[in-house]
């Protein structure tokens, strides 16, 4: 059978062509060939471009290059989908002798940084494009990188490649196991990986951070425009801005914003769940409109804010912003009212189809644990969210399925593919219901709420609140050690004592 030829196209057309899939990519998609320049010899050589999805992790694009003229070959990974809304960071300890770790498979985008501080090594992300390997992959890569130039150096700088060649020495003995190190892959977009073959349970050798963006790390992903451009702008929104916020408000009548209003503002976030679980309870009095700048293009945008009073729990603060130029959309549920003074532990019993409709607020610094599936996730996981039992749930196993991207690949042994098909179908009958079940939501600063299903609280036997005093080492995680509020405390008293004593005059 004649093995067809392949057809070479402009870049134009691959464009068009990848453009055109939009977000559904399909197992068959075609194999792009496009004729490009080898940078080694100047011949043409040609890129070969296959656009596809890991499942339940993101869309990518692979293309590999190879050159017939000198036999210069590469390849490469870039990312086809968005920046991930919070950066990423992992840490692998690797013990010496442990061969397994170093099999581990990474995906390493191009704005990713690789660590090891033991050698006080570091690989920038020009160094190393975007690229799936194995940590073996990446480090006998540096090595490699490192030693091609050795001889030159020797001939000018003696002394430092006697330097390299040594520390070359420890290298390779992290890649082939001999020695300990620790492996820290830091992507500020958010979009790196390193395979937990453990999954669904954590690995007590990674570790997992997530975290914001400083603004340079969004210079660097290009989010933000020149900083030349970006002073006159901020300029006029200070100025011009700012000023206009009471000019809004004053435009319709205090009576007239109501619920109307806040279901717009809601709408306009990426949370249809916040909106309807929210006005189950009660409407805002009055939606707060104040000038922003959109998080993606830096585009002059509204933020809408209104303050709300939940029963049985506190003041939340609503929050949600579009952006007309590039339809970023953002909303956000913040808790109001002063740092608790203790801990609130939420169980509930869940056993019948009514407790998956309760309305569930999860804040940022909650834990979920899940008994009966030895389940528990850390504080911070899937950030702030006001959902339902069931949603919390589906979030749950929609977000460990995107995080855990290879579970479903080729290159999977079949004991941890059972494994993981085995828990899925576990905590998929949750939602069943074949069985009773319990969830747990730990919260160091109780800003999160599992609605009762009476109307009194107390007679809602399913549902219990405990209060607990937090520990040292939580109040130094939360920052709640080091924080110091005697300014603050005197300027208030000082505010509150200059009425009186005009009153008094």
């Amino acid at each position: 059978m004649a093995v067809p030829k392949e057809q070479i196209m402009d870049v134009r057309s691959v464009v068009e062509a990848v453009a055109a899939g939009g977000d559904d990519v399909e197992i068959d998609t075609p194999l792009y060939v496009v004729e490009s320049l080898c940078m080694r010899c100047g011949e043409n050589g040609t890129t070969r471009l296959l656009l596809t999805l890991i499942p339940h992790f993101r869309k990518i694009l692979l293309s590999a290059f190879d050159c017939p003229h000198c036999g210069e070959r590469n390849n490469e990974v870039e990312f086809a989908g968005e920046i991930q809304p919070r950066g990423c960071c992992y840490s692998l300890r690797v013990p010496s002798g442990d061969k397994k770790l170093l099999n581990r498979t990474v995906v390493k985008s191009e704005s990713a940084t690789i660590k090891i501080p033991e050698l006080d090594f570091e690989i920038p992300p020009e160094a190393q494009r975007g690229s799936l390997s194995t940590i073996e992959g990446i480090l006998i890569r540096a090595a490699d990188g490192l030693e091609a130039l050795q001889d030159e150096r020797k001939k000018v700088d003696p002394k430092m490649a006697e330097a390299i060649d040594q520390f070359l020495i420890k290298l390779r003995a992290c890649a082939s196991g001999d020695s300990s190190f620790t492996f820290i892959l830091d992507d500020p977009a958010g979009n790196s990986f390193i395979d937990n073959p453990l999954a669904p349970s954590p690995d007590p050798s990674l570790t997992i951070t997530f975290y914001e963006r400083t603004p340079e790390q969004q210079a660097a992903l290009g989010y933000l425009a020149d900083p030349s451009q970006l002073g006159g702008q901020s300029d006029e929104v200070s100025s011009e801005g700012i000023n206009d916020v009471p000019h809004r408000l004053l435009n319709e009548p205090h009576g007239s914003v109501g619920a109307r209003a806040g279901r717009q503002a809601i709408a306009q976030g990426n949370s249809a769940e916040m909106a309807e679980a929210l006005f189950r309870y009660s409407a805002p009095e009055e939606v707060m409109v104040f000038p922003s700048t959109c998080g993606a293009c830096m585009v002059k945008c509204d933020c809408k804010m209104f303050v709300t009073n939940i029963p049985y729990f506190q003041e939340v603060i609503v929050m949600a912003s579009s952006c007309d130029a590039c339809g970023y959309r953002n909303s956000e549920l913040k808790p109001g009212g002063p740092i608790s003074e203790k801990g609130k532990k939420i169980t509930l019993h869940v056993e019948n189809i009514k407790d998956l409709s309760r309305d569930v607020i999860k804040s940022d610094s909650a834990g979920v644990e899940i008994p009966e599936l030895e389940l528990e996730l850390t504080s911070g996981t899937l950030g702030g969210m006001v959902t339902t039992v069931e949603g919390l749930i589906t979030k749950i196993s929609e977000s460990l399925e995107r995080i855990h991207g290879f579970t479903f690949g080729d290159s999977l042994e079949e004991d941890r593919k059972s494994k993981w098909l085995d828990f899925r179908a576990r905590l998929d009958k949750l939602l069943s219901l074949k069985q009773p079940w319990t969830l747990i939501i730990d919260d160091a600063l109780a800003n999160s709420f599992v609605a009762p299903a009476t109307d009194d609280l107390k007679d809602d036997k399913q549902l219990t609140f405990e209060e607990y005093v937090r520990s040292w080492e939580q109040n130094e995680e939360l920052g709640l050690n080091d924080m110091d509020t005697t300014s603050a405390d005197a300027a208030y008293s000082s505010a509150d004592a200059e009425p009186s004593k005009s009153a008094d005059d």
